[in-house]
């Protein structure tokens, strides 16, 4: 891989864009780059040696950096057009390229297990990379989350072939690799302000699967729509999790489901091995479809039945994915979760999957809409997946990238929502109505940041309850 001395990011304190940074850094590369706002993520990348700048000025641009033939300019699609230091690096003659760029290059060098899916490709390639980490070799992982065991959202192993990815289909991102394994976990539409419909949504994936290198390996969620375009040269394995339609069981598939009291154990069956007594360090039911699907990938990257087992088992999750702030039963408080979950079957298996942790607790909501496009495009469907909840409080929707449209809003989804005690609440106004109300389970929902207000929240709850 033929990189140059300096790399200059823009947009550096995304979560995609960071492990990227960190990667670069280890090699000894000078890392400078730009961001909005100074965060807890980009304070950890200083620290490590990035040279980074919250003001959107090209005279920051440091001396050292302003020659293409010594400095590669990276950039994600969530930094605007207008953005004058990208635009500074094209008018000095540079061709910036995108992070997915760079990763195809890490996965053209390395044999890459790359992850995708509409939802559960965080967990599932955090989970592959713990996995993997427990055998002699490791991996290098870049993550879409922060691994809680590690602290990190990059593993690295100087000697490992392996490279895990979470391959992301916004912008068409994954088109960019060149897996030599890949897992699809779901393929539900989103992001249709890139694919337009469904069959655009499906088409991404399809081209994603042509990527594949012989020799390689497609895992796909049994019940999926997707069609894959694979080459002669690559094996089709399906999984599934304890969960299936008749017909519908995978090559790889879970069962002997055993519930306890805050823990979860299965045993994994796959073609050629089977592996019992595994329990999941995160014991949530969204969890067996993701440790099955993890379990095949890391078995065909040389992990044995103990070091998938011992990985599963030791395995924390990612931050923000079904993350227990207060359990409600060690701490006998108001049990506190945080998920990411951003589309309506992500919300809907979340809410599922907190009624099995705590059976006939009432269950509260408090959703952030993230993005006017996606709350356009599938309001009904997130009305239908928030009715689950006992009570829903909605807040703003969270812009990120986008401006706001004309007549989209909140109300949307709120209006159609089944559940009797649902209100609106300005985020501002949320630590307020949480301290004069009471909760058994609150879920805060949604890929927005939410979550740097659940510290003040859990401070409420544990010193009123």
């Amino acid at each position: 891989m033929n990189i140059p001395s300096n790399l200059y990011f823009v947009g550096a304190g995304g979560i995609g864009m960071a492990n990227l940074v960190r990667y670069f850094l280890s090699k000894g590369c000078r890392i400078a780059g730009y961001d909005r706002t100074s965060t807890r993520l980009t304070d950890a990348l200083r620290a490590e040696g990035a040279e980074l700048v919250f003001d959107d000025d090209p005279s920051l641009i440091p001396a050292g950096m302003t020659d293409p033939e010594d400095t590669l300019v990276v950039y994600t699609p969530a930094v605007g057009a207008d953005n004058r230091i990208l635009n500074r690096f094209r008018e000095l003659g540079f061709s910036p390229v995108k992070r997915a760029a760079v990763l195809g290059l890490i996965t053209a060098d390395t044999d890459g297990i790359c992850i995708a899916g509409s939802h559960g490709k965080t967990t599932t390639s955090s989970m592959t990379a713990w996995i993997l980490e427990q055998t002699p070799g490791g991996c290098n992982a870049f993550l879409g989350g922060i691994l809680r065991n590690t602290g990190s959202n990059l593993m690295l192993s100087r000697g490992s072939r392996y490279s895990v990815i979470e391959a992301d289909e916004y912008d068409r991102s994954f088109h960019q690799l060149h897996p030599w394994l890949a897992v699809i976990t779901s393929t539900d539409p989103d992001h249709l302000d890139i694919y337009g419909d469904e069959a655009g949504y499906l088409e991404g994936f399809a081209r994603f699967t042509e990527l594949i290198r012989p020799g390689g390996f497609l895992i796909m969620h049994t019940g999926l729509k997707l069609i894959p375009r694979i080459g002669p040269d690559v094996r089709l394995e399906t999984y599934s999790g304890h969960r299936w339609k008749e017909g519908e069981r995978g090559q790889w598939y879970a069962d002997n489901v055993r519930w306890g009291q805050g823990s979860l154990t299965i045993d994994i069956h796959g073609p050629q091995t089977e592996i019992s007594d595994v329990s999941l360090g995160v014991p949530v039911e969204i969890n067996i479809d993701n440790s099955v699907a993890a379990a095949a990938a890391a078995w065909h990257a040389g992990a044995s039945p103990e070091e998938i087992r011992k990985g599963l088992a030791s395995f924390k999750g990612a931050e923000r994915r079904f993350q227990i702030w207060l359990d409600g039963i060690t701490d006998s408080h108001t049990a506190v979760i945080d998920d990411y979950a951003h589309s309506p079957a992500e919300v809907k298996a979340s809410i599922e999957s907190v009624r099995k942790l705590y059976p006939g607790k009432e269950i509260a909501v408090i959703f952030q809409p993230h993005l006017y496009t996606r709350t356009r495009d599938f309001a009904p469907q997130f009305a239908e997946s928030l009715s689950e909840a006992d009570r829903v409080i909605m807040t703003e929707i969270y812009p990120a990238r986008e401006l706001p449209i004309e007549g989209v809003d909140s109300e949307m989804v709120l209006k159609d929502v089944k559940c009797k005690n649902k209100i609106f609440c300005e985020r501002k106004n949320l630590l307020n109505l949480i301290k004069n109300s009471n909760f058994e389970v609150l879920m805060t929902l949604g890929a927005a940041d939410l979550n740097v207000l659940l510290p003040e929240i859990c401070r409420i709850i544990t010193t009123s309850d």
